[in-house]
């Protein structure tokens, strides 16, 4: 490697990891929008609803780390109905 390299790679390698960090950073604020059929409105899947969603699982003895899009509908009505009888709902 020649002494005019270095520099470069050391500044590619920077490059490399920054973007692997706001690659993990963006990871965690995955925001979308949930339809909820059975009353009629939206819910916006932030850390907030993660929040009642982890809640719920707990109560009612299921894994909070299922995903709510692959649960059972039986089951996204279940938290539906308990979503709208606990704090804030849209």
């Amino acid at each position: 490697m020649s002494r005019g390299s270095h520099p470069l790679s050391s500044l590619l390698l920077a490059a490399a990891l920054i973007s692997s960090l706001a690659g993990i950073a963006c990871e965690h604020h995955h925001y979308y929008r949930v339809y909820d059929p059975y009353y009629t409105d939206y819910h916006v899947w932030n850390g907030e609803e993660v929040g009642y969603y982890n809640r719920w699982a707990n109560e009612t003895h299921r894994d909070p780390h299922r995903d709510f899009r692959r649960i059972p509908h039986e089951e996204q009505k279940e938290y539906w109905t308990w979503r709208h009888n606990h704090g804030d709902h849209h």
